[in-house]
């Protein structure tokens, strides 16, 4: 079981795990959606400021489950925990892409799909990642 983390260690994850994402997606979204860089970049940061809130939010809320439930960060938790974070995001996201971008809600929801798609492997490799180096830094 994961012993509890402090705001200032919940704050760092999230910020690294946003600042990779925002390297990897504002120069490969503007490659495939051929939009420019700085229009893709832009709504990258703030995808990726949403995302750091509910990143916050969601992962208090999990470890919270944790305690109650008393399970361990197995593969299939850490599975599930990617797949209810990305179906929160999308939710919050779909919205503020199709403003940005001119194009309706529907357009929206499945570039945002591709983007989960993307999201789902990263989450999940990223948290198990973080998961084992924590283990060897911080515990």
């Amino acid at each position: 079981m994961q012993p509890h983390k402090s705001i200032k260690e919940r704050f760092f994850h999230a910020l690294v795990f946003e600042v990779v994402a925002i390297a990897l997606c504002a120069p490969l979204g503007a490659w495939l959606l051929g939009y420019p860089l700085a229009q893709i970049g832009l709504l990258t940061v703030m995808i990726s400021l949403l995302a750091m809130s509910w990143n916050m939010l969601f992962n208090a809320m999990f470890d919270r489950a944790q305690r109650w439930l008393g399970f361990h960060r197995t593969l299939a938790a850490r599975a599930a925990h990617s797949v209810i974070f990305e179906i929160g995001l999308l939710l919050a996201v779909v919205p503020l892409v199709a403003w940005w971008l001119g194009i309706g809600l529907w357009q929206a929801f499945v570039l945002d799909i591709g983007i989960a798609l993307f999201f789902l492997p990263y989450t999940f490799i990223f948290n198990w990642t973080y998961d084992h180096l924590r283990v060897r830094f911080v515990a």
